[in-house]
């Protein structure tokens, strides 16, 4: 049997325990097999081929590292706004005025058909009935909102 073919083998390996665990090591392993498979093929002696492992795979994660933590703290930020729970689920979310809003005073709005006390800090404009509101905060569970433009 080949060399090359038990690079390619172990290569194989190594990328479906990656894909099973999302191990890091285990992908650039798989990269240095395959740059030691490509030795193989040209005939590179089986120290050499170890060499093209060794290297490739440090090379590889020094490489992948940066990459794929920046892919992953841009997943994280993406999915911040999604776990949102309790009253912070609310902000940002556009209410319809069921009660109107007067400056200084209290009105009423619905969300998904819940109905939540408003005021609009430093508003002085009343905001009618069947208007629509965003939600910018919260105290306690009076919500705080700005007209939606």
């Amino acid at each position: 049997m080949d060399l090359w073919i038990l690079w390619l083998a172990v290569a194989g390996v190594l990328l479906i325990s990656e894909i099973a665990f999302q191990w890091v090591w285990t992908l650039c392993l798989a990269i240095g097999c395959i740059v030691a498979m490509i030795g193989a093929i040209c005939d590179a002696s089986l120290l050499m081929q170890v060499v093209y492992l060794s290297a490739s795979a440090v090379v590889a994660y020094i490489l992948l590292i940066p990459v794929l933590n920046k892919w992953q703290e841009n997943a994280r930020n993406k999915n911040r706004s999604k776990a949102r729970t309790g009253m912070d689920a609310l902000l940002g979310r556009v209410a319809v005025v069921t009660d109107e809003i007067r400056p200084g005073r209290l009105g009423r709005a619905r969300i998904d058909g819940d109905y939540w006390q408003v005021r609009m800090p430093g508003g002085k404009e009343v905001v009618r009935r069947g208007e629509e509101v965003v939600v910018t905060g919260y105290d306690s569970i009076i919500l705080d909102v700005e007209i939606r433009h």
